[in-house]
């Protein structure tokens, strides 16, 4: 019953016109003004000034409209939905994700996605800068770490931890820090920040270090580490293999901050096509 007479109110506010909805709806026009008339009987207020050049609406059927329209536009969605869960996924997708988690982590999957889905193409860009998505027509993004405030919407994938590991040459060297303060004495390999990010006694702090080597390849800072050159601190996911065959070390292992994750990010849609919606699925389940 509630939903009686709404898409009639509609049609008249859009058209303007009695004549024009019923058109528009494929009905009579009297079966539209009896509609019209049953929701303002029901709802108790009268919806529109009608006379006989022109219709228009009252304040409260401006009111009412509103909400009406959004009512509708859902019911579309809905019934979208399930007709295109009905069909085959394809079409284009266009993906932004970080250099070196995107080689690792994220494109043998997306090749493993469009071998399931072949009617798919995407389209990825390597990129550790923090695109726009609408601007440069993506998708979908990968993002690492703790999320800017925006209008996009994000669905957790996975999660990192950052490792601060040394070699064991290294250390027979030049020994090893035992606390946050000690990291001064020693060299840390640099990446485009200049501090590091730890946790002591439930408190997020950022240490400044310094070393002679700066670069932003997460690669060649692992090289340089393993190289016993210096100390250096990065997601897990450069370190894992090396820590595994002991080529590095972890150490402070007391003053790890958290895991934070690993985020797909989209601009909202009305409705998230289901190419999108399955691979996002896809990344989440398999990562």
């Amino acid at each position: 019953m509630n939903w009686q007479g709404i898409n009639e109110f509609v049609a008249v506010a859009e058209t303007q016109s009695f004549s024009l909805a019923a058109k528009n709806l494929a009905i009579s026009t009297a079966q539209v003004s009896r509609q019209v008339s049953a929701l303002e009987k029901r709802l108790q207020v009268k919806l529109f000034y009608r006379t006989t050049r022109k219709v228009s609406l009252t304040q409260e059927a401006q009111l009412f409209y509103q909400h009406c329209r959004h009512l509708l536009d859902g019911l579309e969605t809905a019934e979208q939905a399930i007709t295109n869960l009905q069909r085959n996924p394809q079409g284009k997708i266009k993906l932004s994700v970080p250099v070196t988690y995107g080689e690792q982590k994220i494109l043998p999957l997306v090749n493993d996605f469009v071998a399931l889905y072949n009617e798919i193409e995407v389209t990825t860009e390597l990129n550790n800068n923090r695109v726009d998505l609408v601007d440069g027509g993506f998708d979908l993004a990968i993002r690492l770490g703790q999320l800017q405030d925006s209008s996009l919407i994000a669905k957790q994938l996975s999660q990192r931890s950052n490792y601060v590991c040394v070699s064991e040459g290294y250390i027979k060297k030049h020994g090893q820090p035992h606390s946050l303060s000690e990291l001064k004495h020693h060299n840390c390999l640099l990446g485009t920040r200049d501090y590091w990010r730890f946790k002591e006694q439930d408190k997020e702090k950022n240490i400044r270090v310094k070393g002679n080597i700066r670069c932003n390849s997460g690669v060649a800072l692992v090289d340089a580490a393993i190289k016993g050159i210096g100390i250096v601190q990065l997601p897990d996911y450069y370190l894992h293999s090396y820590i595994e065959s002991g080529k590095l070390v972890t150490i402070l292992d007391q003053f790890r901050e958290p895991a934070e994750g690993i985020w797909a990010v989209y601009p909202q849609n009305r409705y998230l096509s289901p190419k999108i919606r399955l691979l996002i699925e896809y990344l989440a389940e398999h990562l």
